[in-house]
């Protein structure tokens, strides 16, 4: 496992499209379900324990080689939400762009051939670590950073939150983003023999009935 790999790889400036979506948190502040670093902190929690969780999941079953096809039909099931759905297939074909460009490889260009619309984006993320020389648990690590990371950077341009609240959110929630980790890379273990069945499927209804509304308004920062 190269450490390095796996910071260029979580890094906020790699070029995967990240910056453009807000995980939900725009939909969240205009509702006023974010208001502060306090609500920010428990939507980033909600949003762990479930979408995150999930995500996980599927990037660390990816970066174990399972199926992709099958990690990509679970990922699929999972996401009831159509916008959502469009939101991680672009996020997975950007994240697959910049993928094959810094880590070449034969598996990611089966799934570039496999996926020519996208690939979702934890599946991507997934055979994006394997190709780096990465394993399951730096997979699911920086599936649950991205969870709640995306938000709370959104949140510091739609509220003008102080930077370092929106920091000290990130840092309050590391011992549960090491657990939902550890319990993804379990269930990706487990899917090997049992299947993608054994993955987490944890629901966020609130999150899915935001995203359609938030792809509905004509004006928006973020893509969702």
């Amino acid at each position: 496992m190269s450490l390095a790999a796996l910071l260029v790889l979580a890094d906020g400036r790699f070029p995967a499209g990240g910056h453009a979506h807000s995980g939900g948190a725009e939909a969240a502040c205009k509702a006023g379900r974010i208001r502060d670093a306090a609500t920010l902190e428990e939507f980033c929690r909600g949003r762990l324990h479930t979408a995150g969780l999930t995500a996980a999941g599927l990037a660390a079953g990816a970066a174990l080689g399972i199926d992709p096809v099958e990690l990509d039909g679970a990922a699929d099931a999972r996401t009831p939400s159509p916008a959502l759905r469009t939101a991680a297939r672009r996020l997975g074909r950007q994240l697959l762009r910049a993928a094959r460009a810094t880590w070449p490889s034969a598996e990611l260009d089966a799934l570039a051939a496999a996926f020519p619309r996208g690939a979702h984006q934890p599946v991507v993320l997934g055979l994006t670590a394997r190709a780096a020389g990465l394993g399951p648990r730096d997979a699911a690590h920086v599936a649950v950073y991205e969870s709640v990371g995306g938000p709370a950077t959104a949140t510091v341009r739609l509220l003008g939150l102080d930077p370092f609240e929106a920091s000290g959110v990130l840092a309050r929630l590391a011992p549960e983003l090491d657990a939902v980790a550890a319990r993804a890379v379990d269930a990706a273990l487990r899917a090997r023999t049992e299947g993608a069945g054994a993955l987490p499927a944890a629901s966020s209804p609130l999150l899915e009935i935001a995203a359609e509304v938030h792809a509905d308004w004509a004006v928006r920062l973020f893509a969702s």
